[in-house]
This record gives C-alpha cells, structure tokens and sequence, in this order.
C-alpha cells in the first residue's frame, strides 16, 4: 500500500517506520527541514525497548515532490496539529487520486469536517490510537506503538472493505487495529478523557499532580465532561460511560505527577493550543443540538485569552 503520512513527526514516524518495515511504501510528510534532511541522509532511527535501530525512510517536506516521485497515494494519515489541518490537506491535493482514502488520527473533533471541506467526505475515515513517540532529535524517535490500540471506522458506523483492508495492513505491520462501528462513540469517549484536563492543566498552569490536588479543578472538570456527555446524547452518539467522574479520573491513569496535558505544553513553547477541537467542539455542537455549555464556553475562554497573551507579549 502506498501510505502519506502528513505530519510526520514522534507518532507519524512512529507508525510509518513500522509501516515501512512491512514492507508498504510510506512518505513521511514534514515541514521541519532538518528533520526530513535527518531520515533522509541516514534514515529514520527508531529506539524501541531501549533500543536503537534504523530504518531506511522516503522523507519530504512537499507533496509536490512526492507526487513527482510516485504519484497518488492510496492512503493519507492526517497527524498535524488541528489548526494545520486545512492548511496541510490543500498542499496535499497533488498525491490524492481517484480512490485515495484520507483518515484524521489527530485528537478532537472536528477534522473530519475540515478535510470533508477539501477532499469530498466520501474520501473520509475518522480514527483514534492510544499508539505513541517521542522526538528525540531530528530523525530519531522513542516508539510506543508495541500494544496499542488503533480503532478506525466510516463516518457512518459500516463496516465497509475499505476499513477492513486498512486494519488488515495495520495488524500485519504489527499495529493492534480494529475496525470500529461506532467510531464516533470511540471519538467522543477520548474528547471527554481530554476534555477533562486540557484546558484546565493550560489554564493554571499545573502538572497533573497539583492539578488533581485542587478540588474545584475537579469539580470544574466534571462538570465540563457532563456537560460533552450532554451534548453527546442529544447528537444521538453511543458513549461507554454514564459517570462523568469517570474521564477525569481515567485522564491520569498510569501518568507521572509531572506530566502536563498537551495543551499547556503548547503554551509553555509559545504555541496556539488545539482548544477549538476539544472544549470548542463541545460548545459548537452543543450549539447545533441545543445543549447550553457554560462550563466549557468558560474555559474556552480563558485558553484563548492566555493565547492572546502570547501573541502580544511573547515574551512573557
């Protein structure tokens, strides 16, 4: 299978040095020239069980170089961060043909649509991975994929040929995948997992360990979850849980006191957060269903004040 992974970095390469082990021809799609130089002059170097090994990789920073090379692909993987997501789809219409299926594993909701805008959303499938990785350097990642769990699905819950064929490909690259029939159900219960303790970690500025010290930081969480779960059944989704304690307190399951949700490490580098996608997708389809969520509008808020922040005082 010729795959495009688009937004190549720790996760991306991840997958796509096992993908390119199995023997599927995989481009990497990055920005970051010296990253992409890296892969390309001696490979990508993946360190697995401590353990380091190589593995010769195709590496680009454009499609248009790639749709020189080896024309369309037969599978796209979306891994930009959300705001990037329109952006990095139109520079990548030169390697999208005829039957090209495009699939968002990014965190949040949202891109579906957005690509849905770009591509048709016939093209479509949504996914989530619990796979992980860590960029060491330019080129060189900590995969975390041995054991993790991929779920991907149609939009509309069918089993088509097109997911089975995928999952087939994944499993025998040695990547646990499942074709789900309720991939929006998957989608929503992760939103809530993130829901639960990105904004508020981005916010103050705490690491799960003070944050889960703080018991109207627990309140406010459950409360903003209850309110997704709300919003969630009025769109008719099939969630796994009834408790909205129950997100919050499986978002720091396994994790180090020291760990910081994704969101405040954005705004530790100067970064924009993903907050559109995950408390911002509640409150928009809480619009469209008639749900009221002043929990998470709040926090919405307040992330994008922070990030307004940064933009007039960046070095503060």
């Amino acid at each position: 299978m010729k795959i495009g992974i688009l937004g190549a970095g720790a996760l991306g390469c991840a997958l796509g040095g096992v993908l390119t082990q199995a023997g599927h021809e995989v481009w990497l799609v990055n920005r970051n020239v010296n990253h992409v130089n890296a892969m390309r002059t001696r490979g990508l170097v993946m360190r697995v069980a401590g353990v380091d090994h190589t593995v010769p990789v195709r590496a680009s920073t454009n499609c248009g170089e790639i749709a020189a090379a080896s024309g369309t692909m037969d599978l796209i993987i979306v891994l930009v961060k959300s705001f990037h997501t329109r952006e990095i789809m139109l520079s990548a219409l030169s390697i999208v043909g005829e039957h090209t299926v495009v699939m968002s594993l990014q965190n949040g909701l949202g891109h579906e649509d957005v690509l849905a805008e770009v591509v048709g959303r016939a093209r479509v499938l949504a996914g989530k991975t619990y796979t992980g990785g860590v960029l060491l350097a330019p080129g060189h990642v900590i995969s975390g994929t041995a054991g993790k769990e991929t779920l991907i699905g149609e939009l509309d819950g069918s089993l088509s040929e097109r997911v089975q064929r995928i999952c087939a490909v994944f499993n025998a690259a040695g990547l646990a995948t499942t074709a789900s029939q309720n991939i929006m159900g998957v989608m929503w219960d992760k939103l809530l997992v993130n829901v639960a303790t990105g904004a508020l970690s981005a916010i103050t500025r705490l690491p799960y360990g003070e944050l889960y010290q703080v018991p109207e930081v627990a309140a406010c969480a459950i409360a903003a979850v209850a309110e997704a779960m709300a919003v969630a059944q009025a769109s008719g989704i099939v969630l796994t849980t009834t408790d909205p304690r129950a997100p919050w307190e499986k978002a720091a399951a396994g994790l180090p006191l020291e760990f910081k949700a994704s969101m405040l490490q954005s705004l530790e580098k100067g970064s924009v957060t993903e907050i559109d996608f995950v408390n911002g997708a509640v409150v928009r389809q809480g619009l469209q269903c008639g749900v009221p969520t002043p929990v998470n509008l709040a926090l919405v808020a307040c992330v994008k004040g922070i990030e307004r922040g940064l933009i007039s005082n960046p070095q503060a």
